[in-house]
């Protein structure tokens, strides 16, 4: 297999002709060829290769070429060569979804970062984005949305692509008949699709539990706890976290403690404002929280709490932004540090919080330790990515953990999302970070779709 950067051009001539320039036809091994197949996704057509006397690596496509295989514009972009074909991309599909028929915010709040994957993606790759109601099965195309030189999209229709990036938004939506179809038809045609779904909080705890070389940094957790089985947990802990196995962004999050010859409290968000109920007893506690959420309590998590380092009397944790890179490796890519607002249950940024970086956070904690600390930490990271992604059966590009570290400098993994979201990125400390985030992740379908060369 060849592979090398180059131009395509356009021609207008109807046959189905391919121009190529001699540098290129010496890189993809064309030099004496009359005709090559051409590939662009799921679309192959034959054509009859001319060389031409131009410096520089071109590909000028006549426009029966060019129709057949629906190349979507001009420019750089990846030839891959292999037996008597030339694989012209990659094509990448980001799939996600979006509220309204807007034609400038087609996919609601998400467009935005779709934007900028597009944008940067275009100068290496065809990259486009889509609904599930863009795929037509029949024809195997997809009406996807491209990004134009002027920041507005305009739609194209495209062969199947070579990889899927997985930005639905919905939990709901994905666990529907439709989109596990859809999943399951681009696996059938051997089409990369990262990542699958949202994770469920009760999978992972179960996943990381069982191994040994990772379950020190996960908290004891218990799924569906009987209100025995909580309150063994509280008197062992004197602190922990009650939390819906499906749940995001700390919706439904309780924090309970228990204070020797206080009572019981419970700590939890309602109207968008911190509250805190006070109880005499544990049956009292029990009494409401299963008046709220069902006598059995299912599909919730009751888990260890941990004392987390403080700044001001506020616990901070961390989101650390895991991506695999272009040679198939877990890398930390972007770490936000999250301060907990006075009386939250959470540090999420909706709820009151506010986001430092994580040398300023660890500085105030640790003092001349934070950078081991820190160090740490991201190996911690990197051996929960790798341990995570053992035991799950689908492909996975991208993870953001949600940790803490103790007074000790103990590290300890709360949460794993599967589409992580990008708000610590707005902090103006963690914007190249953000942008790196986009590199990352358009690397890894780069590597996905076997245009990048795999070492080793």
């Amino acid at each position: 297999m060849s592979l090398t950067f180059g131009n395509v051009h356009f021609t207008q001539q109807p046959q189905r002709v391919v121009y190529v320039s001699g540098s290129l036809m010496k890189n993809l091994k064309l030099s004496g060829k009359k005709s090559v197949h051409l590939r662009l996704g799921g679309e192959r057509v034959p054509a009859t290769v001319k060389p031409i006397n131009k410096a520089g690596k071109h590909l000028y496509l006549a426009s029966g070429v060019r129709k057949g295989i629906k190349i979507p514009k001009a420019g750089g972009v990846y030839f891959r060569a292999q037996e008597g074909e030339v694989q012209i991309g990659p094509l990448i599909g980001v799939l996600s979804d979006g509220p309204t028929s807007s034609s400038t915010h087609p996919f609601g709040n998400r467009t935005g970062f779709i934007k900028q994957l597009l944008t940067i993606g275009s100068k290496q790759s065809y990259i486009f984005a889509f609904t599930p109601r863009d795929i037509n099965w029949d024809s195997e195309t997809i009406n996807g949305f491209f990004l134009g030189e002027n920041g507005r999209f305009s739609r194209k229709r495209v062969p199947l692509p070579d990889v899927v990036y997985n930005r639905l938004p919905s939990r709901r939506a994905e666990t529907t008949h439709s989109i596990n179809q859809l999943r399951e038809r681009f696996i059938r045609r051997r089409i990369p699709f990262f990542n699958w779904s949202f994770f469920n909080k009760s999978d992972i705890y179960r996943l990381l539990e069982k191994d040994s070389s990772v379950n020190r940094f996960v908290p004891e957790s218990i799924n569906s706890p009987t209100s025995e089985q909580i309150k063994d947990l509280l008197e062992r802990h004197s602190l922990i976290y009650y939390k819906p196995s499906s749940g995001s962004l700390g919706n439904g999050i309780y924090r309970l403690s228990h204070v020797s010859k206080n009572g019981y409290y419970a700590r939890y968000r309602k109207g968008g404002r911190n509250a805190l109920l006070r109880f005499n007893s544990f049956g009292s506690l029990m009494r409401t929280l299963q008046g709220r959420h069902g006598r059995t309590l299912r599909g919730y998590v009751a888990q260890q709490g941990i004392r987390l380092i403080e700044i001001d009397g506020c616990p901070i944790d961390f989101r650390f932004h895991m991506h695999k890179n272009g040679r198939n490796q877990w890398v930390v890519v972007g770490i936000g540090a999250k301060k907990a607002g006075k009386g939250s249950v959470t540090t999420h940024l909706k709820n009151g919080g506010s986001l430092l970086t994580p040398e300023q956070a660890l500085g105030r904690a640790f003092g001349a330790r934070a950078d081991d600390v820190l160090r740490n930490a991201k190996a911690v990271a990197i051996n929960l990515a790798e341990a995570l992604e053992s035991h799950h059966q689908h492909l996975l590009g991208e993870i953001g953990f949600d940790i803490g570290i103790d007074k000790d400098e103990r590290v300890w993994m709360f949460e794993a999302n599967a589409k992580p979201g990008r708000s610590i990125f707005k902090h103006p400390s963690l914007r190249a970070e953000g942008r790196a985030s986009i590199e990352h992740i358009l690397e890894h379908c780069l590597y996905l779709s076997k245009f990048r060369r795999r070492e080793g």
